[in-house]
């Protein structure tokens, strides 16, 4: 690392000093590493990471790291296009080049089901996660018999960087001009993005809309109307429910919402144009995962730092149910040696410890620590704490089966042509259930689906 590392290295120091002043601690280097764990040396590694909002943070955090240990990690940052093929390239060949595999949540199992990773206590019978880790949807766990990822009879193949869920974060200034409340339901949601469109002329709600991640910006909306893709696929049951009428109700206003306060090109937005819009000040609402807060409280990159408020994704009747997460898990492949499997566990069992979080988050990153996050709830700068953990608490994720990359671009696809026309929503959730019963199918699920909506 270069001039870059060097940069990030003063920087660090000086977010460690603050960090350790704040917390009372004397602010040395000898006292800040004595709280860190001793992880030895070790022999380099390389680490997969895609491009994205919580990457500055990871970035420091592995300064900080070598800084410490004397221990050298290079990362191979990589647009997410591009991340799950080369880990697929990765752990299919002879050796993997990546020592630790940055992967999305939603693509886990195909990498469990291969017998692609390395169980932690395969590398240390010891080693388990702090009690203070949160859940994060579970996604880094496998039960192979139950083919589910779920710690109950499973095996922990990772650890996550983050617990990405969204939240609606919302101009404070423009809403009190506007005598408006911050919205809690779906309809408040509709309401309030006209009026506050009228009032400030900036758009009132943006989201993505784009093929490739509209399914997830769309799924608050689905569980809040007790949607979902299948049954009961925990327990077997895979019959495709996408089709029923609470989805028909949520992808409806979920498009309303869209159309009615978002720009033109709504269908065409992705996660880094919907941050620019608020952060260049065009927009009064975003929903948006927590992992944009790095960018959005930047004054270097942000006009309205000083101006925002968050709350929890939008309910329906007062009933708060599972938020969707969009996590990654940190992996190790099989196909490397046992001295890199040691080293890229020596990183993670430092990276989880409560001292390296509170400087990952000191530096843009969110923490996967209670014991580190949940002090920051009444602090101003950290306004969105308290809505990130109330959509954190049992938040879930619905791509835990082998056949979800395929379900993911067939839910891409249709919710994307009713966006923009091509389809109604009914259609749409009628044309994507029957893809979805196909792939089940195909697969000798047990499965089926509900009866066609009216078109």
């Amino acid at each position: 690392m270069t001039a870059i590392l060097r940069s990030v290295r003063l920087q660090w120091r000086t977010v460690l000093a603050a960090a350790l002043l704040a917390s009372g601690i004397a602010a040395t280097p000898s006292a800040a590493q004595d709280d860190f764990p001793d992880v030895g040396k070790q022999v380099p590694i390389t680490v997969l990471i895609n491009a994205s909002p919580w990457f500055s943070g990871y970035e420091a955090a592995v300064a900080l790291y070598e800084e410490q240990t004397g221990n050298v990690v290079e990362l191979d940052v990589t647009p997410y296009a591009g991340m799950l093929e080369k880990a697929r390239n990765d752990v299919r060949g002879t050796q993997s080049t990546h020592q630790l595999l940055n992967i999305d949540g939603g693509w886990t199992v195909e990498f469990y089901e291969g017998g692609t990773l390395t169980p932690l206590k395969d590398i240390d019978p010891e080693f388990k996660l702090p009690e203070e880790v949160f859940a994060c949807g579970l996604t880094h766990w496998w039960n192979a018999e139950k083919r589910w990822r779920t710690p109950e009879g499973g095996a922990l193949y990772g650890v996550p960087p983050n617990c990405n869920t969204h939240m609606q974060v919302y101009r404070t200034d423009l809403y009190e001009q506007a005598k408006l409340t911050p919205p809690v339901t779906v309809d408040d949601v509709a309401a309030s993005c006209k009026a506050v469109q009228q009032s400030s002329g900036l758009y009132g709600y943006v989201t993505r809309g784009e093929r490739g991640s509209i399914r997830f910006d769309w799924s608050p909306y689905l569980l809040a109307y007790g949607g979902d893709i299948a049954a009961n696929m925990e327990e077997g049951d895979y019959t495709v429910t996408i089709n029923s009428p609470g989805a028909l109700t949520a992808l409806t206003k979920f498009i309303g919402i869209l159309k009615g306060c978002g720009p033109e090109n709504v269908a065409a937005l992705t996660q880094n144009d919907v941050i620019q819009l608020l952060a260049a000040g065009k927009a009064a609402e975003i929903q948006v995962v927590v992992a944009a807060m790095s960018s959005l409280t930047d004054p270097a990159k942000s006009v309205v730092v000083g101006k925002l408020g968050a709350v929890p994704n939008p309910t329906v009747d007062g009933k708060k149910l599972p938020s969707p997460i969009g996590n990654w898990v940190s992996a190790i492949p099989q196909n490397i040696t046992p001295e890199e499997k040691q080293a890229a566990l020596a990183f993670l069992k430092w990276f989880v410890s409560k001292p390296a979080q509170e400087a990952y988050v000191e530096a843009g990153g969110v923490p996967v620590r209670a014991d580190v996050l949940e002090p920051l709830a009444d602090k101003p700068e950290y306004f969105w704490v308290k809505a990130y953990l109330a959509n954190l608490d049992g938040a879930v994720s619905l791509f835990g089966y082998a056949e979800a990359a395929e379900v993911n671009d067939i839910l891409g696809l249709r919710l994307n042509q009713a966006l923009i026309g091509e389809l109604t929503p009914a259609a749409a959730l009628n044309t994507a259930a029957k893809e979805i019963e196909a792939v089940f199918q195909k697969s000798g699920r047990k499965t089926g689906r509900l009866p066609d909506l009216a078109e």
